[in-house]
């Protein structure tokens, strides 16, 4: 297979990720008007237990397969017509996702902390797990940045324009061109102890473009890992455990808001719901997914992304061609 330069690699991976960030700049600085008029039409209702319970589904099955979880939770209740359950609800049966794989890598958890306190009162600086702990932390720092800038200056995100469908079909369509790309290139050779530092560094900023529905959180930073050469199952499983502070303060945040804002016992159940539903299937999603990549291409991955938004794309040209 004909094997490219890192170099050629790190250009293609930042040019994807100034094509999506361009993307989310484009479409935030994008009238409101403009971006709701090919839009599906949205219902907006009261989750109940049976859609709480399927979107809990939707959320654990897709969080950590890169498609993206936000993508099918504003998806799939749309063309249902349950209408957008909203950043507050996402973000916070995420919590569920977050149970499940923390249940799942416990022992890589546990062996990651003891090795960074280890090394840090021998003054082992040369030690793996230190080097990887510090890895995760400063890969946190850009998703953790993008999202208070959201806070700060996107005040009405939930309806901004980059959640529309539009904005959920053209980046399922880009990122799922930059797997394809990164599974054609990357020679997959390094392993989980070839993990340092500025792997977490660029898979980091390839996180935070997860802030944008559709770009897939598991799908970017997969991605990333296989432009620099990782196994496909190494990028998966530094994809889950990086994601953990990151997932974990967005659901916090949210939930946080919720309280503030007040909740209604008929509200609570459909989260407490949720976050069940989402901790068990994400749990069997980590599992197939460690096992398949094992043994498998992402490739079923690219097509179904490319799939994904041109079904959006057409459907939302025959809604507005109604």
């Amino acid at each position: 297979m004909m094997r490219f330069p890192k170099r050629c690699l790190t250009s293609l991976f930042f040019l994807g990720f100034g094509l999506l960030v361009s993307l989310f700049s484009v479409l935030v600085i994008s009238s409101d008007s403009v971006a709701t008029t090919t839009e599906l039409p949205e219902v907006t209702s009261q989750l109940n237990f049976s859609q709480a319970i399927v979107l809990g589904f939707v959320q654990g099955a897709t969080e950590f397969i890169p498609i993206s979880s936000t993508a099918h939770l504003k998806a799939v209740p749309v063309f249902l017509g349950w209408g957008d359950p909203g950043v507050a609800f996402t973000a916070i049966i995420q919590l569920g996702s977050i149970a499940a794989v923390l249940w799942y890598f416990w022992s890589d958890l546990t062996q990651i902390t003891k090795g960074m306190i280890k090394a840090i009162a021998k003054s082992d600086y040369e030690s793996q797990d230190f080097w990887l702990a510090v890895g995760i932390a400063i890969g946190t720092i850009p998703i953790v940045v993008f999202g208070l800038s959201i806070k700060l200056f996107v005040p009405d995100f939930d309806n901004s324009p980059i959640r529309s469908m539009t904005s959920i079909a053209i980046a399922s369509i880009v990122m799922g061109l930059l797997l394809g790309l990164a599974e054609s290139l990357g020679n997959q050779k390094r392993n989980f102890q070839d993990l340092t530092t500025k792997d977490g560094i660029i898979v980091g900023l390839a996180q935070a473009l997860a802030i944008i529905p559709g770009v897939s959180r598991s799908g970017s930073t997969i991605t990333a890992g296989l432009f620099y050469n990782l196994e496909r199952a190494t990028a998966a499983r530094f994809s889950f455990l990086l994601g953990i502070p990151a997932i974990t303060l967005a659901g916090l945040v949210e939930f946080k808001d919720l309280l503030e804002a007040g909740i209604s016992n008929s509200e609570l159940v459909p989260i407490i719901v949720g976050l069940i539903s989402s901790a068990f299937f994400s749990y069997l999603a980590i599992a197939w997914l460690i096992k398949f990549l094992q043994r498998r291409s992402t490739w079923v991955f690219v097509w179904y992304r490319l799939g994904f938004g041109v079904f959006i794309l057409v459907a939302l040209a025959m809604s507005s061609g109604k």
